[in-house]
């Protein structure tokens, strides 16, 4: 985007600007292999019931946002919905049938009411709540309906425990959800948090949220201009750029308490877009400590500064691989427009990886240390930017998004299969989610302008 190079160029008096094939998908989902999994609206009793509209869209919501599974419509689901195991009933043997004559259905009392047309599902998620001795208490079930016996379709079963209110019903549901997950061989993203940027209060300030879009609450406080986070990999930490002290400086916050950490910052006119890497102990960002806009590395409280890249041309938003933590991918004008290079965190072996069409910028890599996402004007809707992914040894990309206004700042979610980022689609500066395929697209943030997502454990 336009912006990412403002400051930098503001210093140096440059305006400047924060050979690959189309390929297939570079990040395969299951696609039409999903297991279909049906997941009816489920009761509470007494105290519990009012509470049950937020644990069904909690847990609904989770999993269909996994990308795990095909979600079975409601609207195919028989009419009683078993609530414990004893519901069902055994499945009888089968009935010689006259041509034309459907099955016997037993209304959703029989594993093949669910694993046989319309439903046609392969697994249930069912069970009920009560509120005892002043707890929710949830009794979670999960079920393969294609099995011949009740007793051989259990895969899950659990009790799980919350406050007797809302923000409970949504706790249960997520763990709920998150053991489901699991069954299949998911990461959940319960208890991860996406750090990002919001106006809301008039400054710009590093806010948080929960990948859902819940419990956005402010970081920073200091009236002025904080933009572009970056979290540790403990997630103990949140670096950003701040100019409440006047230029553009490293501030760094503790995530738990919100107390500034100290972090000296070398003399310079801009020190700004800090990554950590993955052990934790240093931070690398771009400063002008030298006159012009370069990658530097150092310590987590900002000593034994050390200069990594050093060419003429302005070069920000350093990304160390999250794998190796042996090279790093970066925004540089050494080409012209802003293009994305990688080289060795010594600063050897630099390599464009955009081809030079347009402006590229925003990198960001999958956790797997060999894929990155991130913002380019190429493609389709030329000039506007959208959000790309790249096999960075093979420079082979695919396209996210099309023609939906302005797409930037691509975050990985930890579990490598979704993506956070700020989109214009809807009108102004938003976060949206989505699918590493480019699908289930999902609005999280309505207040104000938010913008730079970063994905964190």
């Amino acid at each position: 985007m336009k912006r990412v190079f403002w400051f930098a160029a503001a210093f140096t008096g440059i305006l400047l600007v924060l050979a690959a094939q189309q390929s297939d998908v570079v990040i395969k989902l299951e696609g039409g292999n999903r297991p279909a999994i049906a997941v009816p609206d489920l009761r509470g009793s007494g105290a519990a019931q009012p509470l049950m509209n937020a644990f069904n869209e909690t847990l609904y919501n989770d999993l269909d946002a996994s990308g795990l599974f095909k979600m079975v419509p409601k609207t195919m689901y028989p009419l009683q919905v078993p609530q414990q195991p004893p519901d069902f009933r055994e499945q009888p043997p089968p009935q010689p049938t006259r041509p034309g004559q459907q099955p016997r259905n037993g209304g959703g009392a029989w594993l093949s009411d669910w694993s046989s047309p319309p439903v046609s599902a392969n697994y249930l998620a069912f069970g009920y709540t009560a509120v005892q001795n002043n707890v929710l208490v949830f009794y979670g079930w999960l079920f393969n309906v294609g099995q011949a016996t009740v007793s051989q379709a259990q895969v899950l079963g659990k009790r799980y425990f919350g406050s007797p209110d809302e923000a409970g019903a949504q706790k249960t549901a997520h763990e709920f959800a998150a053991d489901i997950i699991a069954q299949m061989g998911g990461t959940s993203l319960l208890g991860t948090k996406i750090y990002f940027v919001s106006n809301r209060t008039g400054h710009k300030e590093i806010w948080v949220m929960d990948p859902d879009g819940s419990n956005q609450r402010q970081i920073s406080r200091f009236n002025s201009l904080s933009i572009m986070p970056a979290v540790s990999p403990d997630g103990a930490k949140v670096a950003f750029t701040s100019f409440a002290r006047g230029n553009p400086a490293i501030f760094i916050l503790s995530t738990d308490t919100g107390r500034r950490l100290p972090f000296y910052n070398q003399v310079a006119s801009m020190n700004a877009t800090p990554d950590f890497t993955p052990d934790g102990k240093q931070l690398l960002y771009s400063s002008t400590a030298s006159g012009r806009a370069q990658i530097y590395s150092a310590n987590i409280d900002g000593s034994n500064l050390r200069r990594i890249s050093n060419t003429s041309a302005l070069e920000v938003e350093p990304k160390v691989n999250p794998k190796t933590g042996t090279d790093l991918v970066f925004v540089s004008g050494r080409s012209g427009p802003q293009q994305i290079y990688r080289m060795n965190m010594d600063g050897a072996d630099v390599q464009r990886l955009s081809n030079g069409e347009g402006e590229a910028s925003n990198p960001c890599w999958h956790p797997n240390g060999q894929i990155m996402a991130f913002a380019w004007t190429r493609g389709f809707a030329t000039g506007n930017f959208n959000i790309f992914v790249m096999d960075v040894a093979s420079r082979n990309f695919n396209q996210l998004t099309y023609g939906a206004g302005r797409n930037e700042n691509p975050t990985w979610a930890p579990d490598g299969r979704r993506l956070a980022f700020m989109s214009t689609r809807s009108g102004s500066e938003q976060i949206w989610t989505m699918l590493a395929d480019g699908t289930q697209l999902k609005q999280l943030t309505t207040a104000g302008k938010n913008g730079t997502p970063v994905w964190a454990k």
